[in-house]
């Protein structure tokens, strides 16, 4: 049996990773388009740095996704402190269309949010682009802090309460630090999705505003080049790393209780 579960799970991850694997071995082939190796080079990341549409796009993608990260963190805490703490009319149609919107269809979400920049006059750029990306990001960030709440002891709230401290002060002094990792964790998620995003940004991007994954998907509709490897595997990197900072603040927070 140990046998059969071992070459299950191996078959899952070749499914999962050999195709990743592959692309981030051709980065470093020599060889143009991959179909022998050739010897280790580093050119293709050269010839990525020196190509201007590329780097413009990357900075583009980059600030969207840092000031969509913070922007729906913030939000998407305050309204987890808010779901979990305060009973008010009408919290619970709120919860559920978060989750609603998070369960909705990427193009569906487009489509919804184009169709109201349209009516509301607002240019197709950065700030349309950066709008639609916090809207899909706070349903995570939200359930992600909610998560977290979900543990926590109310009577700290009281004890800072009878010491005098005012609802601003618990917030600000009890709460917030005590949710540190988790909001570093929704950042970060956030950050990724935002960064990763196509569909989304298909729509809800102007012309003259480009971002990274629709510059990549536009480059490999005449073949995969070279430097979309490259690009590609610092993508998956820097995903990887945010995974794996978000993952490790979870379990430090669940160890600590």
């Amino acid at each position: 049996m140990k046998i059969v579960r071992w070459l299950y799970f191996s078959l899952i991850f070749a499914y999962l990773y050999v195709p990743i694997a592959i692309l981030v071995g051709n980065a470093f082939n020599s060889n143009r388009y991959g179909l022998s190796w050739d010897g280790f080079t580093l050119q293709w990341f050269v010839a990525m740095w020196n190509n201007p549409g590329l780097m413009e796009a990357a900075k583009h993608s980059l600030a969207v996704a840092f000031c969509a990260a913070t922007v729906a963190t913030v939000i998407g805490a305050l309204a987890a402190i808010g779901f979990t703490f305060y009973r008010f009319t009408g919290r619970r149609m709120l919860q559920g269309t978060l989750m609603t919107l998070m369960m909705a269809p990427d193009i569906i979400l487009a489509i919804a949010l184009l169709v109201l920049f349209v009516m509301l006059g607002v240019s197709l750029g950065f700030w349309s682009l950066l709008l639609a990306h916090i809207t899909f990001c706070l349903p995570f960030t939200t359930m992600t802090v909610s998560a977290r709440l979900q543990g926590f002891d109310p009577f700290l709230l009281d004890a800072a309460r009878d010491l005098g401290a005012s609802e601003s002060q618990v917030i600000r002094r009890v709460v917030l630090p005590l949710l540190s990792p988790a909001l570093i964790a929704s950042w970060l998620l956030s950050f990724t999705l935002s960064l990763d995003d196509v569909i989304v940004s298909s729509f809800l991007t102007g012309p003259s505003f480009d971002v990274l994954p629709l510059k990549i998907f536009s480059m490999v509709k005449v073949g995969v080049k070279p430097e979309v490897n490259a690009l590609s595997t610092l993508m998956v990197a820097l995903s990887l790393v945010l995974v794996v900072i978000s993952q490790l603040l979870l379990k430090e927070k669940e160890h600590a209780r």
